[in-house]
């Protein structure tokens, strides 16, 4: 059974869905491929798990203290789309790839169109991150939440990304 909140963002309201423990939307506001409100459930508790622990993480994403996110996640789609939505995680904060070099990746450089299609569909943004995938130039090309809103994500990352000295000095 679904449940869902909503929280506040500095890309606008997100709506927050869960199943059980497990965080299977997060939607923005006029997002392409949004699902109907019915299907969000009736409305949660934000004390509850696991919204409490997605606003507190996203709360530190968006005040740049996180740069990747450790959440009970139930993504519902065909296998290829998995495929697709897992590899997005393994993009790394401040960086992007385009829509051919993630096919590549998959086993497939002929499926870029195929790996966009998928990529919209991506059911939990931002936590999933769907906005560093851009086009072949670099171009900021199609995104559920509107290009405003991948602007705002890339610019936002690029400017909270660790320096290359904090980060090596990290790993000795």
């Amino acid at each position: 059974m679904h449940t869902h909140v909503v929280i506040d963002s500095p890309v606008g309201p997100l709506t927050l869905v869960a199943d059980g423990p497990e965080l299977v939307g997060l939607y923005m506001t006029e997002q392409r491929h949004r699902p109907e409100e019915e299907t969000f459930g009736s409305p949660g508790d934000p004390q509850d798990e696991p919204f409490a622990s997605v606003a507190a993480q996203l709360a530190a994403y968006f005040a740049g203290e996180r740069h990747d996110f450790d959440l009970p996640l139930k993504m519902k789609g065909t296998p290829f789309q998995r495929r697709v939505w897992d590899a997005l995680t393994r993009i790394p904060y401040g960086e992007t790839v385009s829509y051919g070099e993630l096919a590549a990746e998959l086993g497939n450089p002929s499926a870029s169109r195929a790996v966009g299609l998928a990529n919209g569909r991506n059911p939990i943004g931002i936590i999933v991150p769907c906005h560093r995938v851009v086009g072949s130039t670099g171009s900021l090309t199609g995104y559920g939440g509107g290009i405003e809103r991948k602007r705002f994500l890339l610019d936002f990352e690029r400017s909270n990304q660790p320096s290359r000295e904090t980060s090596a000095a990290a790993l000795f």
